[in-house]
């Protein structure tokens, strides 16, 4: 694979986070002014024309109160009494189509609003003819129910429209009808006075948003998107140089950025864990399997000189060749065991099982594999712990140390087993009454393909794998795993598994 040079960079397929974040807060800025003054502008408008509705309504209640104080059929005379509140007995003679707009300053100050240029009042009798108006011009009855204020558009003009029967207080009848329409052509103008003043603001806003919006986001955006340039920058030398070792620097936000980092470093260091972990693999096996092949192939190459002739030679080489076949079938199986355990954690971070039960059943089944032995048992626990390890991992870890401790052993047969628990973490200890680890080797004894006696170790049939399986077993489950030894008198294994979380509720 041809690695790309050093000085090449990656170009990008385009505009940057920081450009986008400089727009994205222009525009961001300018939606939401937008948003406030429609906001506004609604609020403005319902409020003045709920305002004015109210005081239409407040204006042709008050009216049909005033003219509900008579007992009779409405008429011109007392219709303006009425409204006035006059006390003229004389026989003041008063033109049907005079109006009340040149007198209404006499009125009280309720209905001085009659006066108003938009406000127009009309005041029917039962047979619906016009008898009092507040305007020159005329309108004809539109219903003769209730109608409450509504806007409505009248001769071209718009404006609130309401319709009020009117009854006397004293007989119950019905003496006319009062009608009044308000313009709203002053609300209008305010309206479109008030949207003039909308679109500026909003061209302003967009100005301003656009400049200072930008140079906002930018600045913004080139402070809080370093982590990810860095990142990016990180990536990219990984990507160029696979073998190198840089790692993203720490970042101290203490944000989903600093996680970010945090967990890239973390997802690095376990690929390049795997990386090593894959060529320490094969670097192994190969090494392991040289001599096994190398003593195969010595013995095929002496067959096929001239042993195949001699039944004696040809007998010794097959059987030397099927151990080493043997031996390296184990040696691949114990290898994959081992490839398998450094991954526990991806397949089975969530499995549990019980300590226990899995204990007394590698206990019983030894005892029965190994008669000779005396194996015991000491149980410290009350109850059952659920511990978090996958039950096959947790039994192939016992079987592995219990299997040394048989192999290992003198003329003393005899394991000793025990387990109990703290408050976290349960405990088996392991104890042979063997040859023994020297202390200088004590600390060698985890690591592949390591044999304290290298001749011993091969006439038992081990590849040095076992104890790197179980301690990459128990460090990945976040357990722990010691041994204690004595030269001549025997070794303890101590292994501790965390108690699933499970266990306390």
């Amino acid at each position: 694979m041809i690695k790309p040079k050093k000085s090449e960079k990656r170009e990008l397929k385009g505009p940057s986070l920081t450009i986008k974040w400089a727009f994205a807060s222009s525009f961001f800025i300018f939606v939401v002014f937008t948003i406030f003054a429609v906001i506004t502008y609604k609020s403005s408008i319902n409020l003045i024309v709920a305002k004015e509705r109210n005081n239409v309504e407040r204006t042709i209640s008050e009216v049909a109160s005033r003219l509900a104080n008579s007992d009779e059929e409405l008429t011109l005379v007392n219709t303006y009494r009425n409204l006035t509140k006059a006390t003229n007995d004389g026989d003041e003679v008063i033109d049907h189509t005079s109006l009340v707009e040149g007198n209404l300053m006499k009125i009280d100050s309720f209905i001085a609003e009659l006066g108003q240029p938009s406000m127009g009042l009309y005041v029917y009798d039962l047979d619906e003819n016009l008898i009092f108006k507040t305007h020159e011009n005329s309108r004809n009855l539109i219903q003769t129910t209730r109608k409450v204020p509504t806007i409505v558009t009248l001769e071209g003009k718009t404006g609130f429209l309401s319709i009020q029967p009117i009854y006397s207080k004293g007989t119950r009848e019905k003496i006319g009808y009062a009608q009044s329409f308000y313009e709203l052509s002053s609300f209008y103008d305010i309206r479109n006075k008030l949207l003039l003043t909308l679109i500026v603001l909003e061209v302003v806003s967009l100005i301003l948003s656009s400049i200072l919006g930008s140079i906002l986001g930018f600045f913004l955006s080139s402070y809080f998107l370093k982590p990810l340039k860095v990142l990016r920058d990180t990536m990219d030398t990984i990507r160029k140089d696979p073998q190198s070792d840089i790692h993203m620097p720490e970042i101290d936000t203490n944000d989903e950025l600093a996680d970010l980092a945090e967990i890239f470093n973390e997802m690095l260091d376990r690929m390049r864990l795997y990386i090593e972990q894959q060529e320490q693999f094969v670097e192994d096996v190969s090494h392991e399997l040289r001599t096994p092949v190398a003593i195969i192939e010595g013995h095929l190459s002496l067959l096929n000189r001239w042993g195949k002739d001699d039944p004696e030679i040809l007998e010794e080489s097959l059987s030397a060749s099927m151990q080493e076949i043997s031996r390296m079938k184990s040696l691949v199986q114990e290898m994959l065991d081992l490839s398998r355990a450094e991954q526990v954690d991806v397949h089975y971070a969530n499995e549990t099982t019980k300590g226990k039960e899995v204990t007394y059943q590698v206990y019983n089944n030894f005892k029965i594999l190994y008669p000779d032995y005396v194996i015991t048992l000491d149980d410290d626990l009350t109850k059952e712990v659920t511990l978090q390890i996958y039950r096959n991992h947790f039994e192939q870890l016992i079987i592995i140390i219990l299997d040394n401790a048989v192999k290992y052993s003198t003329t003393r047969k005899e394991v000793h087993i025990s387990i109990s628990s703290t408050l976290n973490e349960f405990e088996i200890a392991i104890q042979d009454f063997g040859e023994g680890i020297p202390k200088e080797d004590l600390n060698k004894i985890f690591n592949r393909f390591y044999r304290v006696d290298k001749a011993r170790a091969r006439t038992k049939g081990g590849n040095g794998l076992g104890l790197s399986i179980a301690k990459q077993l128990v460090e990945n489950y976040k357990g722990r795993i010691l041994a204690e030894s004595v030269v001549g008198q025997g070794t303890i294994f101590r292994i501790f598994i965390p108690i699933a979380k499970t266990e306390d509720k």
